[in-house]
């Protein structure tokens, strides 16, 4: 039988190569089913815990999966989709064109004469729906008395994103450019998908779209996703490297606009949610902590 140390390095290893067949056979995993399996195959084989893996996660799977089925059903569930404020908003602050107009007539050449920055839009896109649960995925694995709050964040942001989405359906950028309404705004993420090298990219984002809906653009759960993975992390890092991570939800932002998939108010407000998820979730932890000592009596008795 292989020894401990033997599988120690092995299953890791393992694991990184199935990963690579992973992306050149059946493209970048985008949805949670996918991103799950394949993180709890990853934490699985760095920790040799598969059981205590699903007792940990199995809440936060289960109400992201409910996230999931039920955004779809959130367009129009309520109200009917609203287009005008966010354009007379973002008019009113940057003037005509708006922000992703302008960026698209500077910089968008068409799907067929991609630039750099058309990959590294697709690119910060796509980390949107990795980045925060491979964080989560390390905490677990080896800091593993901070994934529990984490969690807590990434659910709580969900659930909050859904309730406005239900209450205030907001169409964005390229879909009201096809009804005329804000100028030429392409949809670049899917372009710029449909001509990757990589096997099924395309039909993988097409399948996310059953489930999506398109009508959720206010806030921007990437903006603001983006921005609660940097404002959680920011004490692990040292602290020459935080400013750096700034770059990330900032750079999101920036390409969600080019891509014509949010607005910049869009982007502000998912900073503001995910501000106060943070604070919020951070001052119920801390009132937990400070029950506990109070409780451990009465329990022991």
């Amino acid at each position: 039988m292989p020894s401990h140390r033997t599988l120690r390095i092995g299953a890791p290893v393992a694991w990184g190569v199935a990963t690579i067949v992973l992306v050149v056979l059946w493209g970048v995993p985008v949805h949670h089913d996918l991103v799950f399996l394949w993180l709890f195959a990853g934490m699985a084989a760095f920790s040799f815990e598969p059981t205590r893996v699903v007792r940990d996660w199995l809440p936060v799977v289960a109400i992201l999966f409910v996230y999931d089925l039920l955004r779809g059903a959130a367009d129009g569930l309520l109200m009917p989709p609203r287009e005008s404020p966010q354009i007379r908003l973002e008019a009113a602050l940057f003037g005509r064109p708006i922000p992703t107009v302008w960026l698209q007539q500077h910089l968008w050449h068409g799907r067929h004469d991609l630039r750099w920055y058309d990959y590294a839009t697709w690119f910060l896109h796509l980390t949107h729906f990795v980045a925060s649960f491979v964080v989560l995925a390390a905490f677990w694995v080896f800091k593993r008395e901070h994934f529990a709050r984490f969690a807590a964040m990434i659910c709580t942001l969900s659930i909050a994103g859904y309730l406005t989405y239900v209450l205030y359906p907001a169409v964005p950028p390229w879909m009201a450019a096809q009804h005329g309404n804000v100028g030429e705004s392409n949809r670049i993420i899917a372009s710029v998908w449909h001509q990757l090298p990589v096997s099924s990219a395309g039909a993988v984002f097409e399948h996310g779209k059953s489930y999506a809906n398109n009508v959720a653009a206010m806030p921007s759960l990437h903006a603001a996703f983006a921005l609660l993975l940097v404002l959680y992390v920011w004490r692990f890092v040292p602290r020459l490297v935080r400013p750096l991570l700034l770059v990330y939800p900032l750079a999101m932002s920036v390409a969600l606009v080019y891509a014509g998939e949010h607005y910049v108010v869009d982007c502000v407000a998912g900073f503001a949610y995910a501000g106060a998820t943070f604070v919020a979730v951070n001052k119920v932890w801390e009132w937990r902590e400070a029950r506990a000592p109070a409780l451990e009596p009465a329990f022991a008795d």
